[in-house]
Formats: structure tokens, C-alpha cells, sequence
């Protein structure tokens, strides 16, 4: 049984490399091609380009990981399928529950390797490749740093932050605007619980003024909502608020707690934040499905129908966790129940067809 551990472990090895370089190589010139007029319009240099693209790598690897580990168990089934393989390891008593250990194994191996990757890799390598897109690229300004979970930025003759941006709506939440004289004295301060970006400028809701004249008392004024002009449109925003692909787990979760604390609503970080593990668990479960199909009789359609219907099957998770995972981002769905529904049923089903493989 070592011996045949081995051989499927290393045809296994050696058809997931294949097809995670090949994943890797196909989006790298599908996107060369979808970005070269941003290159050339830019004059970016070589040097650019490919440190954005090396810097975006990880984040396709792992989204390509367990794609990579159903093809590959697939085509390392179908093989040995095709060469009679499995016929010969039934005739010497090995079920194909044993033989298919190997690749559970491997398949929980890239489950960790997914995690990890999106744990201490990816955050730093995105927000690295926006960097290079936006600023080095584009030329886009930063004069803001994320820091403390908070944005700040410094204008001529202020400093501001904000808690959260959220790009597709434009609104920022949480904000603070500090205004000094030219001796770096406190003159005014506004606080507002959000504002919104309005025919191209920001209108400011629940505000609040406070005002530091010299040598008396502050004063202070209310007002339900306010246009106030600052330097930064919400493209400006996007070089330094980090995103959720930007954030480790760990990160996230403290980010959330944070804001959450003051009381932000914090829906679509949370479903962010549950399909960070829900999603690096899916390949032990497309794996059981790869398995179940690529050992299918061929009086049942035959091998190459196996793979037709197993790649449907798996692809149909990617659909199905992303349509999942809006829904919770939008509050329709609880965040949780959106991240993980995808997971229990692939899970109930891959349990179900890999119970049921003939041994």
C-alpha cells in the first residue's frame, strides 16, 4: 500500500503543478491584454508591469488552488482509470476509499496552503499591486496612510480620518476634520457620522462643528447635514483604504471588532471575513466529488463524461459561493449562513457520492 500511496501521490504532484502553472499562465495574458491600454496610456515601464503581475500571483494561486486540486484528481483517477489501474488495485484488495487517501491528504494540505497564503501573503502582495497600479502607474496621489484601522490623511492646512470608505457606494463613515492656523494651533474641528459623494462633492450627515477661538470657551453647533469642501474624491480614497483582500483573518476580525464597537455596520466585512475560511475549505470537498465521478463505470458514461460532470459540479461552486457571499455583503442573507451555505451543501453532497463509490 506505500508503494501505491506513492505512485498516486506523485501523479497527483506532478498533474496539480501542471495545471496550476497552466491556470497562472492563462490569467497572466488575459489580463496583459485587458490592462495594456492602461499601460501604454501611462507610459508604464517594464519594470512596472512586472512587478504588478508578479505581485498578483498569490491572490490567483490561491483562487486557482482548489480548482487545481479537482482537475488534477480528475485526471490522476481518470489515468489510472483508463489504464486498468483501479481494476488491478481491487484485485489486490486495496477499496478505492484507500487509494484515494493520498489525494484527502493533499487536498487538506491545500487547504492549508490556501489559508496561508491568504493569512501572511495575499494582504501584503494586493496591496502592493495597487500601490503599483494606482500610484506608480496612474499617479495618483497618496497623501493618506491606514493606520490603527483608520484612515488618515493631511491636507495644507488640516488633518483628516475617516473608519471606513466603501467604494461601491461612495460614503465614507466615522469622520474627523482637524483645521489649524499657520503656528499649528487647533482653530476648528467637524465630526459627522458619514457623508456621501453628490454631484461631485461630499455631503456630510449628523455633523458637528466645534470651533476654538483664542482665548475663550469652544463653541459648538449642530447641523443635519453639510457640504464641505475637501481636496479628495473617492478615487483618492481607494490608494489607502485597505480592502478585505487586503486583511488577513486575523487583521479583519479586529478591524470589525473595532468598528463594530462604534457602532459602524459592519455586514459586509463579516461575510468577507466567514468566507476567508469557508473558502479554504473547499477543495477537500470538490476532491470527494473529483473522486466519486472519475471512478464512475464506464458503462455510465465512461471517463471523459466523469471529468464533463465533475468539473460542472465543481465550477458550480464558485458560481454559487459568490452569488452566496453578495447576499450576505448586502445584508439579505446573515453573513455567516451566506458564507457557509456553499460549503454544507457541496459538503452533504461530495459526503453523499464519495460514500457511495464502489470499493
Amino acid at each position: 500500500m506505500t508503494i501505491v500511496r506513492r505512485y498516486i501521490t506523485r501523479e497527483f504532484l506532478k498533474l496539480f503543478g501542471l495545471v496550476l502553472l497552466s491556470f497562472l499562465s492563462i490569467y497572466l495574458i488575459v489580463d496583459f491584454f485587458e490592462r495594456i491600454r492602461m499601460f501604454l496610456s501611462n507610459q508604464a515601464s517594464i519594470g512596472q508591469m512586472a512587478s504588478y503581475f508578479l505581485y498578483t500571483l498569490p491572490m490567483i494561486a490561491a483562487q486557482a488552488v482548489p480548482v487545481s486540486v479537482l482537475l488534477a484528481t480528475l485526471l490522476t483517477f481518470g489515468m489510472l482509470s483508463r489504464n486498468h489501474e483501479l481494476v488491478a488495485l481491487k484485485a489486490g484488495g486495496i477499496s478505492m476509499h484507500r487509494a484515494s487517501l493520498p489525494i484527502l491528504y493533499l487536498a487538506a494540505a491545500a487547504c492549508l496552503l490556501v489559508f496561508f497564503l491568504n493569512e501572511f501573503v495575499t494582504p501584503h502582495t494586493n496591496q502592493r499591486a495597487r500601490h503599483i497600479k494606482l500610484v506608480e502607474i496612474q499617479k495618483q496621489k497618496k497623501t493618506g496612510v491606514f493606520k490603527k484601522n483608520q484612515v488618515w490623511f493631511r491636507a495644507k492646512n488640516s488633518i483628516y480620518n475617516f473608519t471606513i470608505f466603501d467604494p461601491e457606494k461612495n460614503t465614507l463613515q466615522g469622520i474627523s476634520i482637524h483645521y489649524f492656523d499657520p503656528d499649528f494651533n487647533l482653530i476648528k474641528r467637524i465630526d459627522a457620522r458619514s457623508a456621501a459623494w453628490v454631484d461631485d462633492h461630499w455631503v456630510f450627515s449628523d455633523v458637528l462643528v466645534t470651533r476654538f477661538p483664542a482665548g475663550s470657551v469652544p463653541t459648538f453647533e449642530r447641523f443635519d447635514t453639510m457640504a464641505i469642501d475637501i481636496p479628495e474624491k473617492p478615487s483618492d480614497f481607494q490608494v489607502v483604504q485597505k480592502s478585505a483582500d487586503e486583511m488577513g483573518y486575523l487583521e479583519l476580525r479586529g478591524y470589525i471588532r473595532k468598528i463594530q464597537e462604534e457602532g459602524y455596520d459592519v455586514t459586509r466585512y463579516e461575510a468577507d471575513l466567514q468566507g476567508k475560511i469557508a473558502f479554504s475549505l473547499v477543495s477537500v470537498f470538490v476532491v470527494m466529488v473529483g473522486i466519486a465521478f472519475s471512478m464512475r463505470p464506464e458503462r455510465s458514461g465512461g471517463v471523459a463524461q466523469g471529468i464533463g460532470i465533475g468539473l460542472i459540479i465543481g465550477f458550480s461552486y464558485w458560481i454559487l459561493f459568490a452569488f452566496c457571499l453578495s447576499l450576505g455583503r448586502s445584508g439579505t442573507l446573515p453573513p455567516m449562513l451566506a458564507a457557509w451555505t456553499p460549503n454544507l451543501l457541496f459538503g452533504s453532497l461530495s459526503a453523499y457520492l464519495f460514500k457511495g463509490i464502489h470499493t
